[in-house]
């Protein structure tokens, strides 16, 4: 029986979308004996009639095929995976095509023949930014959970908060008093799960918070804080 310490864990899942059933053979082969789970697809058609795409995941995309093309599709896993990085593979692609891919967030372009150590590399780097993608959209989630928690004041304290403002300015700018707005701050510390405001500041650096209404707008321009 095989020691369970011998038994290669699982680096993450590997879609491979192609026409050319060689191509989708010998990948398999390469990519499961380096501990990736496999899934074939003979075109992008073939694989929308069940998009599923799993968590963390390559998918290595030709880019010429019969029916939807690679970039065709590489538009709609935005839709359906935020977390999915995508390599291209092709024997005969156009610059176009090229920027294309790139410019929507292809990973890497790799032109055939390659060779098995280059996709190796390009899965592994692929891979490990998918994994990245998979941490970042799960903060992002938490944070957008904790955020719809906090009341529509909460939320415009939050925003105040966030770009520096103390109790006593915050409250100047709508003619609150200064304790109420350091209730309402505790509050949004609390809900937030914060326990600093750098922490807080950090947690919201990747997220959209409402602007504030359109009086209070006016006064912030002015002082270069809009």
């Amino acid at each position: 029986m095989q020691a369970k310490s011998d038994v290669l864990e699982p680096k993450g899942h590997v879609l491979v979308i192609d026409d050319d059933a060689s191509v989708r053979r010998s990948l398999s082969t390469m990519l499961e004996r380096e501990g990736y789970q496999v899934t074939l697809h003979e075109s992008a058609d073939e694989f929308l009639k069940d998009p599923v795409v799993p968590t963390p995941a390559v998918v290595v995309l030709d880019m010429r095929m019969p029916g939807t093309t690679g970039v065709a599709l590489q538009s709609q896993l935005k839709t359906l995976s935020h977390s999915a990085a995508v390599v291209f593979v092709s024997g005969d692609s156009r610059p176009d095509e090229i920027i294309s891919a790139m410019k929507q967030g292809a990973v890497d372009f790799l032109l055939k023949p390659f060779t098995a150590q280059t996709m190796l590399e390009t899965v592994a780097r692929a891979m490990g930014l998918a994994k990245q993608l998979v941490v970042q959209t799960h903060k992002q989630l938490k944070v957008s959970e904790r955020l719809s928690r906090l009341t529509p004041r909460e939320l415009e304290i939050c925003h105040w908060m966030v770009r520096g403002y103390s109790n006593q300015q915050i409250a100047s700018l709508d003619g609150g008093a200064a304790a109420t707005v350091k209730l309402h701050r505790a509050r949004v510390m609390e809900k937030m799960s914060a326990q600093s405001l750098p922490e807080l500041i950090d947690m919201l650096s990747d997220m959209d918070l409402p602007a504030p209404t359109n009086a209070i707008k006016a006064v912030l321009e002015p002082l270069g804080q809009g």
